[in-house]
């Protein structure tokens, strides 16, 4: 569905782009602290690291000697060409853009389902602190945001080879968003007959293995070192080598476990995450794009080196289910916890690294009161999905309470 651009669209749009090349422009000390703080950058989406590998690239050096740089050479050859605060900005915009056309489009079945303009949808995500904390971070997370709306975007309108083409990259960019592939192949099944899904089914997937591995065999041409990209690139995330602090639950927990333990803890971390993929996708297979945002919600939780701007993308999907709200029970609980372990992570972090006052505890323990807050409103949007399920195939129910067992 086409876009109208009147007069608050515009305003919406322009008004984010200024701010964030405001900031760039005439504040360039405020966006280089933010690089480095950890909420915004880990070892594989920090702009600083990316730098060290540029400057190893331009020099005819392999920008995996060192053990610092983690990201995919794609990303080197593009800051290599464009300036770093443009490319940001634009694909935060294009981020919105993309985002206020999946809700124009978006049809559900449910009788509370009530179509929110697309660019209240947008203005949420541009004017989110998690986006715009991100976008002037430099968090190259952005680049696996916008592969993962694309691919949605397109699964949505039933271009298949774009939603692939798409989720292969981001998937060569960082890994997980492999985990989503399911849910996308779900919603391009959605209005498909048994006969011709299962043809789709393996086109998509023939599609998706062709993009990656092409992607990832061209490594190559951009850089040398293939055995070491694959080790700093993926390997680093699957073993976590780098344990420097982030928001998320490993990087404590693998510190302190005992070496000869560490294997097996990898694998039951990872197996918990993965987990979730076929039981949501079987369980929601009629609404998969929630399927899909509950998996991000998920991803910001569990996997290996999160930031907010994981979060921001979950949140950034959230409001194309508003009708649900009235069926959440914790919702003032969830935002309350987030918002009181956004403002003192910052503080703890501070007392363990700079002030002396405190350990890894402090900062280890707000992170979990973070985690919390999304688990639960991962939690209860997930239980007012099925509350209005429920409630669509008996009508009888509606307004009564229901018991969890």
């Amino acid at each position: 569905m086409a876009i109208s651009l009147d007069r608050k669209t515009v305003a919406i749009y322009a008004g984010a782009a200024a701010i964030r090349l405001l900031v760039f422009l005439s504040f360039p000390s405020l966006a280089d602290f933010l690089t480095s703080q950890v909420e915004i950058s880990t070892p594989i989406s920090s702009f600083k690291r990316l730098q060290e590998g540029l400057f190893l690239y331009q020099h005819g050096l392999s920008p995996y000697d060192g053990g610092v740089f983690h990201q995919a050479p794609l990303l080197l050859v593009i800051f290599d060409i464009l300036p770093a605060s443009l490319v940001f900005v634009a694909l935060d915009i294009l981020n919105a853009w993309s985002l206020h056309s999946i809700a124009n489009d978006l049809q559900l079945s449910t009788p509370r389902f009530r179509k929110l303009d697309g660019t209240l949808i947008a203005a949420a995500y541009l004017f989110n602190p998690f986006t715009i904390l991100s976008c002037l971070g430099r968090s190259t997370n952005i680049f696996t945001n916008t592969a993962i709306i694309q691919a949605v975007l397109n699964a949505q309108s039933g271009y298949a080879v774009r939603a692939m083409f798409a989720l292969a990259i981001g998937s060569y960019l960082s890994m997980y968003p492999a985990l989503l592939l399911p849910p996308v192949i779900l919603l391009l099944c959605k209005s498909k007959t048994v006969a011709t899904a299962g043809s789709m089914v393996a086109s998509c997937i023939a599609t998706y293995l062709a993009v990656l591995t092409t992607s990832v065999g061209a490594t190559p041409l951009l850089t040398s070192g293939f055995w070491e990209f694959l080790s700093s690139c993926y390997g680093a995330q699957i073993t976590i080598t780098d344990l420097t602090p982030n928001i998320g639950l490993w990087w404590y927990f693998f510190i302190e476990i005992f070496d000869s333990f560490r294997d097996f803890f990898i694998g039951v971390f990872w197996l918990h995450l993965v987990g979730y993929v076929g039981a949501l996708t079987f369980r929601l297979q009629t609404q998969p794009i929630f399927v899909v945002i509950t998996l991000l919600g998920l991803f910001a939780i569990f996997k290996p080196y999160p930031s907010i701007a994981d979060v921001s993308l979950y949140m950034g999907f959230l409001p194309l289910y508003q009708h649900i709200l009235p069926l959440t029970r914790y919702t003032f609980i969830a935002a309350s916890i987030l918002l009181y372990s956004t403002l003192l992570g910052p503080a703890f972090y501070y007392l363990w690294i700079y002030a002396g006052s405190g350990n890894a505890n402090f900062f280890y323990a707000i992170t979990l009161v973070w985690s919390l807050g999304l688990t639960i409103l991962v939690g209860d949007t997930l239980f007012a999905v099925l509350r209005d399920e429920l409630e669509m195939e008996r009508p009888e129910l509606r307004g009564k309470t229901v018991r969890q067992i």
